[in-house]
């Protein structure tokens, strides 16, 4: 199986896209690696804490994906440089530097797994 390291990963965030919103945190993340799809999403974490999947959601081209929804009947498509948002209610982030940890399954790579840091804009 092939493996994908955390730092090229990494590029999959845009920069300073984090920020709080009336009801939670989002950010964007953009496919700059290659067509690819998830068959599976993993809970987000906030500086190593879990946030709720059930609270978590993919938002594009207006329609919001539920990370629990995401499976091998409905698959995330991660299209070349598309960007996407990512959208979690319920959790607040502080004010200073945040790392922000996500991973999914791919087919044929397995579980990718990379994080972030960035400071959430808006308080």
């Amino acid at each position: 199986m092939v493996s994908v390291p955390a730092f090229l990963l990494r590029r999959l965030y845009v920069k300073e896209s984090l920020k709080n919103t009336a009801d939670g945190f989002e950010f964007q993340l953009m496919n700059r690696l290659g067509a690819g799809y998830a068959h599976k999403v993993h809970p987000l974490t906030v500086d190593d804490v879990e946030a709720p999947a059930q609270s978590s959601a993919f938002v594009l081209d207006g329609e919001v994906i539920g990370f629990e929804d995401v499976s091998a009947h409905r698959t995330l498509t991660l299209a070349m440089n598309k960007t996407i948002g990512v959208r979690v209610v319920g959790v607040r982030l502080s004010a200073g530097h945040r790392r922000i940890g996500m991973g999914f399954d791919v087919p044929g790579l397995g579980t990718l797994r990379f994080d972030f840091s960035d400071v959430a804009q808006g308080g």
